[in-house]
């Protein structure tokens, strides 16, 4: 028998990734962050290696928030 690997409802596994998401969108909106732009800018920027490793950390919630912000106080000013 092969062994294979579920990921789906029900199993460890799809339960792991569940829980990785969920904890990406509820710390997103602890930090007032709207979770679909979050996750789509990230992965947009990650994806095609636009950001390097030594940068990720801007692209923690907390972080990303202010960088977003920043165009617009300065457009205000």
């Amino acid at each position: 028998m092969s062994e294979t690997r579920h990921y789906g409802p029900g199993s460890d596994g799809g339960a792991r990734h569940w829980a990785v998401a969920m904890s990406l969108i509820q710390t997103a909106k602890l930090n007032g962050v709207n979770p679909l732009a979050w996750l789509t800018d990230v992965l947009e920027r990650i994806v095609p290696g636009r950001t390097k490793r030594h940068e990720l950390h801007t692209l923690l919630p907390w972080n990303w928030k202010t960088e977003k912000a920043a165009p617009a106080l300065a457009a205000a000013a």
